[in-house]
């Protein structure tokens, strides 16, 4: 059973704010801003290894495994306009200091299980079957969870259901992480219609 964790409020736009680093797509932006409000630094910082294992994953590299971590942290430090607050494991270079270059990341071209969720989603719930249980994987998961109700919303406002997310969560998984709503705490329906209100998404639906 996954440790309840107390709900967080997240204050960013999904739709209209502009992508630091676009080829890392909305989900690792989404999850760093997450990981900025998390107030215990030791929670914080394994949130923080957590995403830098999701980018390394995203990516294919060659070469020095050193410097490959040396950018992944470089671009996670960049992404959170350098305020996210924990002990890099690497010195962190600002972007005018290191002259980094822009790397396109291939979007997967298969075909998608569940379209509305979308690919990351998709590749981060094969990341959760590979993880041990344990802090990490919890953490992952309530990330995972809350990230796919924003996508469940953002395609159908009124198709929210988190007994049904979970239920998806654990066919994505084949099983492996099977969780009842009463044991995890997803981002409220409230908070989550608060954000489509505030990026437009509610107000367009409102007019059909």
């Amino acid at each position: 059973m996954m440790e309840k964790q107390t709900e967080r409020k997240i204050d960013y736009n999904t739709e209209r704010a502009k992508l630091v680093l676009p080829e890392y797509g909305r989900c690792i932006q989404q999850m760093v801003d997450y990981a900025m409000t998390i107030e215990d630094k030791k929670e914080r910082q394994r949130c923080a290894f957590t995403i830098i294992d999701l980018m390394a994953n995203m990516q294919d590299y060659t070469g020095d495994a050193d410097d490959f971590y040396q950018k992944l942290w470089n671009h996670l430090a960049l992404i959170s306009d350098y305020k996210l607050d924990i002990d890099y494991p690497v010195e962190i270079q600002h972007q005018d200091e290191q002259g980094m270059k822009r790397e396109i990341v291939p979007y997967p071209q298969k075909a998608i299980n569940k379209r509305h969720y979308g690919a990351i989603v998709e590749k981060l719930t094969q990341t959760l079957c590979e993880m041990e249980p344990g802090p990490e994987r919890d953490e992952l998961t309530l990330l995972v969870a809350n990230q796919m109700k924003r996508s469940l919303a953002n395609w159908n406002s009124n198709a929210l259901d988190d007994e049904k997310i979970l239920e998806d969560l654990a066919e994505f998984t084949n099983g492996k992480i099977s969780l009842l709503p009463n044991e995890i705490e997803l981002i409220s329906d409230k908070e989550i219609m608060a954000e489509l209100q505030q990026t437009g998404v509610g107000k367009k639906k409102k007019k059909k």
